[in-house]
């Protein structure tokens, strides 16, 4: 098994900047592909980010631009900056792991409230 722990939301105002971070741990591997879901009410989860161990990205077209995602491989961690936060993106975001490839994994963490309101 797999545990991921994020950190790091909160709440801010348009335009502001969070920073999440995701520590994985248990039977991780730091091949896998790390990536960041958002889930917002009466919406669909949606890909946010994700990022292969050599540093591959993929972002979702509504964050293009804005957020930035990283890792750290020695730590199993990843990391999403995000910055000029709109009301938008107020949702629950979630890290998610488990696959070497670009598909959704198995493993999510307990998820993080993003809200961003004036």
């Amino acid at each position: 098994q797999v545990q991921l722990v994020e950190s790091g939301g909160g709440s801010v105002q348009p335009g502001g900047s969070l920073r999440l971070s995701c520590a994985a741990s248990g039977s991780f591997s730091n091949i896998y592909v790390m990536g960041w879901y958002r889930q917002a009410p009466g919406k669909q989860r949606e890909l946010v980010a994700a990022i292969s161990v050599g540093g591959n990205t993929n972002y979702a077209d509504s964050v293009k631009g804005r957020f930035t995602i990283s890792r750290e491989n020695a730590k199993n961690t990843a990391y999403l900056q995000m910055n000029s936060l709109k009301p938008e993106d107020t949702a629950v975001y979630y890290c998610n792991t488990g696959r070497v490839d670009w598909r959704t994994g198995n493993y999510w963490g307990q998820g993080t409230q993003v809200t961003v309101s004036s």
